[in-house]
């Protein structure tokens, strides 16, 4: 293991870098080509990603053989703006297995992301297992969804109106900003963000915005109509009155589709409202996180207003030992403060339970019962008072 030498990657290794993607994923050049890139659209995608990101790769000599790249992204926790890391582009080459060469770039990366203030750690992962050994938990799930066009609801009456707009519009844009200050778990896009959202987009994916009687933009939703079925890849709203005129909006298009299929990352299924709810839909695990810096995450996290409480957490953590601790903390008011005085409410768990339970997906009682954690069920049940009951709403997948 001594023999690779872990470095940063640059502009000069896009070609190395493209190529263990390519071979890790399987994804060849004619593939792409079939979906409408270019060459040279296909290596100016990866260029963005080893300008603005922080990627790691080791080496076996000038090889590349395994990476790790990590977005810096800021995310909405419970209100409060958290600085966070979005890992992609993990790659290992077959032969290079076994030598301890990921788990490398993995601790380093994450030690970058705890110097650069980036407490929280995000990916979509390939093996859940893999990564639940390292300290990531599911956090977040993705809703698919089909619809027939005979379920579509109908006689929606709303006062406002949609327009069609371009994909660089400015109510589009300044719409997902005010959503994601609104909503716990979502994502701030910036500019790397946006061209991954766009990134294998068709070129007649549409935009269509929902605006109030007063020309105020209140949602909007993405999709594509192609083979007499509409893809909705994102529909976010501020309000019933958005929510309504959407649908409305979709509905207008009964005539033209058979089907409408789509992708919802709320906490709760569609179906119930909906007039005919008999559709598909299927909930599956989309996004897992770990806490990077755990003092540091708990010194801004937001509680329960209404709730105070003390409790002793006792954390361990496979990767990184700075957050293998026994931290005790006292919630008042919103606000907590880590002190020295021992909780008789004492609670063992992992960094990856700790992560699940504070971002809302499990509970605290949920955790307790499939053996996630080690306490007492009256400390599970005042755990959960002092957590905000909110899901995490994450559609980036980077």
């Amino acid at each position: 293991m001594s023999d690779f030498a872990v470095r940063e990657l640059s502009d000069q290794h896009l070609d190395q870098y493209n190529a263990l993607l390519r071979y890790a994923f399987q994804v060849t050049e004619k593939i792409l080509q079939d979906s409408g890139w270019e060459e040279d659209d296909i290596i100016k995608s990866k260029s963005p990603i080893l300008k603005r990101a922080h990627v790691l790769g080791a080496f076996d000599g000038d090889t590349l053989v395994s990476q790790f790249a990590v977005y810096p992204l800021e995310m909405n926790v419970h209100s409060h703006t958290t600085k966070i890391g979005f890992v992609t582009s993990v790659a290992t080459y077959p032969e290079y297995t076994g030598y301890g060469l990921m788990n490398r770039l993995m601790k380093a990366s994450l030690k970058h992301m705890k110097n650069a203030g980036q407490s929280l750690s995000l990916l979509y992962p390939y093996s859940i297992p893999l990564y639940r050994k390292k300290g990531w938990e599911i956090i977040s799930d993705k809703i698919n969804y089909r619809i027939r066009d005979v379920q579509l609801p109908k006689n929606i009456s709303v006062p406002g109106y949609v327009r069609r707009v371009d994909w660089e519009n400015k109510d589009f844009k300044d719409l997902h900003t005010l959503f994601a200050s609104r909503t716990h778990g979502c994502i701030y896009r910036n500019a790397l963000a946006w061209e991954e959202y766009w990134r294998w987009d068709e070129d007649d994916t549409t935009v269509a915005v929902y605006y109030s009687k007063d020309h105020q933009p209140l949602g909007y939703m993405v999709y594509l109509i192609k083979d007499d079925i509409m893809f909705i890849k994102e529909m976010i709203y501020l309000n019933t009155e958005s929510w309504k005129g959407l649908r409305r909006f979709i509905s207008a298009h009964e005539s033209m589709v058979y089907e409408v299929r789509g992708a919802s990352y709320y906490s709760e299924p569609i179906a119930f409202g909906l007039e005919d709810s008999d559709i598909k839909e299927y909930i599956r695990p989309y996004i897992m996180g770990r806490i990077v810096d755990v003092e540091a995450f708990l010194k801004t996290y937001r509680w329960n207003l209404d709730v105070s409480g003390h409790v002793t957490l006792i954390i361990s953590d496979p990767l990184l030992e700075w957050n293998n601790r026994r931290l005790s903390l006292r919630v008042d008011e919103g606000q907590g403060e880590l002190i020295t005085e021992e909780s008789m409410h004492t609670v063992e768990l992992s960094i990856g339970s700790l992560t699940t339970w504070l971002m809302g997906y499990k509970r605290a009682t949920e955790l307790l019962r499939l053996e996630h954690l080690k306490t007492q069920e009256q400390t599970a049940r005042m755990m959960d008072r002092l957590v905000l009951p909110e899901k995490p709403y994450i559609s980036d997948y980077i």
